[in-house]
């Protein structure tokens, strides 16, 4: 294959135990021989993939369509002969808070298994390299290595949510320090805005892996099912924690707030009281600045002695008042 789309096919012999990677211009006779195939195909050009997937004839035009599109939305089909879905999962990028979504396209048939995406995915990839163990030792049917992805994928949801958890965590103390950064308010935005859409993917994820676990089909054992009923429970703990943490940051955040609020109405109760003092002195220094030629006080000999005495009285009598007000 080209680089504009690249295959890695494995056939699959159940009852013999063994498997192989084959060329892709294999996968047809395999099948017909009675193995199981997975093609997994890493589509760079959405030309070049729609080509290969009509040349397979595995799927219908719909499908192909659903395959190749953009949108990191969870989507679930049923068909003739096949199911298909699409689920995104997350990969870190360069080690920090940033998650970039990775769409997964996954359509089962009863001799075949096609995983369709672009680029590398994390957790597809964790599925590759451990897959063979659990074959070698439990797999009865095909659609083992449909629990393989979703045991991978919830594993990824986990990592995420526990990734988030931790920025919580961090923007709590942030929130609690003495000194708060600005930054601190778009981390915090940021972060909801992440916790909100980790919800929308866990959403439907959860719906699609209900139904799975229920309804009953021909490319699904009984056994798989009931394994899969049992990461719906997992997911409802992941979206409860998801919830939990979005109320930690939002008492955080509404604790900050309260909290700078508290601080700005004590010195508003200072300025307050420094007002009140400074009201009576300047009525008196109103008073006798002005400007009449005749005023009584002006002639006596003791007068300014006497201002004096008067505002220091008045201060002292205020600051009294305003300490047994509990006002300083």
């Amino acid at each position: 294959m080209t680089s504009a789309c690249a295959a890695t096919v494995v056939a699959l012999d159940f009852e013999a135990k063994r498997e192989a990677t084959i060329p892709l211009a294999d996968a047809a006779a395999a099948m017909a021989g009675g193995q199981f195939v997975w093609i997994d195909l890493d589509v760079g050009d959405p030309d070049e993939g729609r080509r290969v997937l009509t040349s397979l004839g595995l799927v219908s035009e719909d499908v192909v369509d659903l395959a190749l599109r953009d949108e990191p939305s969870t989507q679930y089909g049923r068909h003739e002969g096949y199911v298909h879905l699409v689920v995104s999962g997350y990969r870190a990028e360069d080690g920090g808070d940033d998650f970039k979504l990775e769409r997964v396209s996954i359509t089962l048939g009863q001799r075949f298994l096609l995983t369709i995406h672009s680029g590398p995915v994390a957790f597809l990839a964790g599925v590759r390299r451990e897959y063979h163990s659990d074959f070698m030792r439990f797999a009865q049917t095909p659609s083992f290595l449909v629990y393989e992805i979703w045991d991978h994928l919830i594993a990824n949801y986990l990592d995420v949510q526990k990734a988030m958890g931790d920025r919580v965590e961090r923007l709590q103390e942030e929130l609690h320090a003495e000194e708060v950064d600005d930054g601190v308010f778009a981390r915090v935005s940021q972060l909801g805005a992440d916790l909100l859409h980790f919800r929308k993917v866990l959403l439907p994820t959860r719906a699609t892996l209900a139904d799975l676990s229920t309804r009953r089909t021909l490319v699904l054992s009984e056994t798989t099912q009931r394994f899969l009923g049992n990461m719906v429970g997992i997911v409802d703990h992941i979206l409860q924690d998801m919830l939990v943490d979005r109320d930690i940051l939002s008492e955080a955040l509404n604790l900050y707030m309260s909290m700078v609020g508290h601080r700005t109405n004590k010195v508003m109760k200072k300025l307050t009281a420094v007002s009140v003092i400074f009201m009576p002195l300047t009525f008196l220094v109103g008073i006798y600045g002005m400007n009449f030629e005749v005023l009584p006080e002006l002639k006596w000999q003791y007068g300014y002695g006497y201002f004096w005495l008067v505002v220091f009285a008045t201060v002292g009598g205020l600051l009294l008042l305003l300490r047994r007000g509990r006002l300083l």
